[in-house]
């Protein structure tokens, strides 16, 4: 009897334990936890316990521990939100949907006449403020700051989107010229740095919130993306110290780490063809020749194919970053996307020599380069 009693509530809660682990954006760690929590309190009551009150002890833990805890969600009226990068992607679909939730929307764009900034003009209320701004230029940075500082004096500034990102190499980090690295991380790290720490006294003042858009890139070494990821590790690693010495003060960071999505030009073919080539022609001779052409063009060939799967539907990303700015307690971090609990599951519990073969499996897998290929090495010992 007693085993039969335990056994239905164990079933009972391993099923709730896998629904809120399907609908979890959150690591397995926690669950575990909970797990070993509830081993502890069933072996306590049924060693110290009789039946009927040891059995009502475990059913209360299992709904305690395995009910899905419903986020407090904060007011909207009268906070202000600042979010770059609004010309395509995230950033033009989270400055539509927390316009239409009632928050003042400073959305800076590249360019002020692009289709994103027209389309945000169309769509949103008159309470929504475009303003181009380049991250690399710090006088965009400075005229950004000083048209929402008046905007915001008696409030502050309530959050924050670090949404705007660049990249546009796909190459081992060899073949990625310097200049690469350096454009992405005076974008990715520097522009986003700059900006953050200009707005921080009006976020200060609100005790508000930073959201940044990061990587998965910038967690684990996905293979021919050494620059992008080496920017966005140094980005994710910047909000990290900003959320621990910014507790004080009563201002929240979470990190966005998205999956697979078409974003602007990240799906687009003709533009990776044209960076392709514009590669090529940039690489030295003896480089060239080490990899070879065909190498570099079947990174882009599965490259291309990869970013087809990219899901189109941006919602989860926008819910993510709503969810750090009105939440009362909002996570550290977000995982928005398929498959991305089994990628940092893979990262954070299984060998790396596991984790490197996932990543080429079904990112990007290199060949070898021409000077490693047999027929070359052959020739070369006949020589």
């Amino acid at each position: 009897m007693e085993r039969w009693v335990y056994g239905s509530l164990w079933l009972l809660f391993a099923g709730s334990l896998l629904l809120r682990l399907s609908r979890s954006q959150l690591l397995l760690t926690r669950a575990l936890l909970h797990l070993g929590l509830l081993v502890l309190l069933q072996y306590l009551c049924q060693v110290c316990l009789p039946l009927p009150l040891g059995a009502t002890l475990t059913a209360a833990g299992c709904l305690a521990l395995g009910r899905v805890a419903q986020r407090r969600r904060l007011p909207v009226a009268g906070k202000a939100i600042f979010i770059t990068g609004c010309d395509s992607g995230f950033g033009k679909q989270a400055a539509r949907h927390l316009d239409s939730m009632g928050f003042k929307v400073f959305a800076s764009v590249l360019d002020l006449e692009s289709a994103g900034a027209k389309e945000l003009r169309q769509c949103c209320s008159p309470s929504l403020t475009l303003l181009q701004m380049d991250l690399t230029k710090a006088e965009d940075i400075r005229e950004a700051h000083q048209l929402v500082q008046p905007q915001t004096a008696s409030t502050g500034l309530w959050g924050l989107v670090n949404n705007a990102g660049f990249d546009d190499t796909i190459a081992d980090a060899e073949l990625s010229p310097l200049c690469k690295f350096r454009t992405c991380m005076d974008v990715n790290f520097f522009g986003t740095l700059e900006l953050t720490k200009a707005l921080l006294p009006l976020l200060r003042s609100a005790r508000g919130r930073i959201v940044t858009v990061s990587s998965p890139a910038g967690d684990m070494p996905y293979p021919c993306l050494a620059a992008y990821g080496a920017s966005k590790a140094a980005l994710t690693l910047l909000m990290d110290t900003f959320r621990s010495e910014l507790e004080p003060w009563g201002v929240k960071v979470s990190v966005i780490l998205p999956g697979y999505f078409k974003t602007g030009t990240s799906c687009n073919p003709a533009y990776w063809h044209e960076k392709k080539e514009q590669l090529l022609a940039s690489l030295p001779a003896d480089l060239l020749q080490a990899y070879g052409e065909e190498y570099i063009h079947e990174i882009n060939k599965q490259f291309v194919k990869f970013m087809k799967t990219a899901n189109e539907d941006l919602s989860l990303v926008v819910n993510s970053i709503t969810d750090a700015l009105i939440s009362a307690r909002p996570a550290a971090r977000y995982y928005p996307g398929a498959g991305m609990r089994l990628v940092y599951f893979i990262h954070h519990y299984l060998p790396s020599v596991i984790r490197d073969l996932f990543l080429k499996a079904f990112f990007i897998n290199q060949k070898l380069p021409r000077a490693l290929q047999p027929t070359q090495q052959n020739g070369l010992k006949h020589e």
